[in-house]
């Protein structure tokens, strides 16, 4: 069992059989979509308002997720500039019932902030 980050998970999921493609393991960009909720979600509290993707950097698959994983994101706020900031986040599947854990894919996901309009918005300082 590989040893997962010590802090809460922003996103847990179950992977499902609908997911997978032809070879049964599931569809990557389930994962990077399960990443970017969870993204969006900790950008959007440090934000706090509403913010959008706008670049994903550096994103490395290592291994498979499987039907029946519990995927689990985990991630930081890495930078904050004036209307943008990126969010590193990793995904860990729990198999057996949790007895082992994977890292199976981490990345770097951009936000930005914005307003009512949908337009750049200063990041607020953290207080």
């Amino acid at each position: 069992m590989s040893d997962k980050p010590d802090r809460a998970a922003i996103l847990r999921t179950l992977a499902m059989p609908k997911d997978t493609n032809v070879a049964g393991d599931i569809f990557g960009g389930w994962v990077l979509s399960q990443m970017d909720i969870a993204g969006g979600v900790l950008a959007a509290e440090r934000a706090g308002g509403r913010v959008a993707t706008v670049a994903i950097n550096a994103m490395t698959f290592i291994s498979p997720v499987q039907v029946g994983d519990v995927l689990s994101i985990y991630g930081e706020v890495a930078r904050v500039g004036n209307t943008s900031m990126s969010i590193a986040l990793e995904a860990w599947s729990e198999r057996d019932r949790g007895r082992s854990a994977h890292k199976v894919t981490e990345g770097v996901f951009v936000f930005v902030a914005l307003d009512e309009g949908g337009k750049p918005v200063q990041i607020p300082d953290k207080t």
